[in-house]
């Protein structure tokens, strides 16, 4: 495995605003050797955003996230986006350059241009699920240069993320996204993402805890009906147990306490696996 450490420059011109530092995101790459018996194999990608309330980036949903999919056998990448004091559209802008860089360098990465997944957890399920809504809206991509299909994901797998704006908010996360523009009604609806889903939105992979305290299941349940709404291919779990910001549900990601320890759960990863490799049969499931 090589790793590579990518900058994701979005300056202050094309995000339309003063930022308060013009420092590059970092988008971390997990590169795998090509095997002698398939030297030619592309693989999918999965970019990976961890959560944090847009206030921090969660070193549990970072580098152990990555690693269960490159034992996939997929080449893994973690955006490290900025979070507050900037604020929408930076991280969004930052992700779509750093997908427009992995179609870009497929070739060299092995990767199948065609097969590149976002995957985020809690406010950064919020930013994977942004792109899946605005790889095709002109103020996202005229601004970078780019064109909206160089930034269509194949598909969004979302874990406990944070929707709405409304009643189910997790309002920690959109006071941090939006700053000053916290009570602007306009820009709350449009990162309502349950208010954006439509027909050209990605399939999405979907899940949460019935418990979670933080974030409530209300958005993820939002979400998806939104999505059934608008014809998107969706695989949906709803686990009964288990707090906010599980990661893997395993030992790996758990804390001292062992209260992110929770086996039923640690099932999503390889079902997100599967369904990223049966995305084009088209399978749906609810459990």
């Amino acid at each position: 495995m090589e790793i590579k450490h990518i900058s994701i420059q979005v300056t202050s011109e094309e995000c339309g605003f003063k930022r308060f530092t013009e420092t590059a995101a970092d988008l971390t790459a997990y590169i795998l050797s090509p095997l002698s018996q398939a030297p030619g194999r592309l693989r999918p990608a999965v970019i990976i955003c961890p959560g944090g309330g847009y206030g921090f980036v969660s070193q549990r949903e970072d580098q152990p996230i990555a690693m269960a999919y490159s034992a996939a056998g997929f080449q893994s990448f973690v955006l490290h986006y900025h979070v507050e004091p900037e604020v929408f559209p930076l991280s969004l802008m930052e992700l779509a350059r750093s997908i427009a860089w992995v179609r870009e360098h497929a070739a060299e990465l092995s990767v199948d241009p065609e097969q590149i997944f976002i995957c985020g957890f809690s406010a950064g399920g919020h930013l994977a699920c942004s792109l899946g809504m605005f790889w095709n809206r002109p103020f996202l991509y005229e601004p970078l240069g780019l064109s909206g299909e160089v930034l269509r994901p194949a598909g969004m797998i979302l874990s406990y993320p944070v929707i709405s704006s409304g009643e189910m908010a997790h309002q920690g996360s959109f006071i941090n996204l939006l700053g000053d523009r916290k009570d602007d009604e306009e820009m709350r609806r449009l990162v309502s993402l349950e208010l954006q889903a439509g027909p050209e939105t990605p399939p999405a992979f979907i899940w949460h805890t019935w418990e979670d305290q933080s974030v409530p299941v209300e958005n993820s349940l939002l979400l998806a009906m939104a999505l059934k709404k608008a014809g998107v291919s969706t695989e949906l779990h709803i686990f009964p147990r288990g707090k906010h910001g599980l990661s893997l549900a395993n030992m790996e990601t758990s804390n001292e306490e062992g209260d992110c320890l929770v086996p039923e759960c640690q099932c999503w990863m390889p079902r997100s696996v599967e369904w990223i490799r049966n995305l084009k049969t088209g399978a749906q499931g609810i459990c």
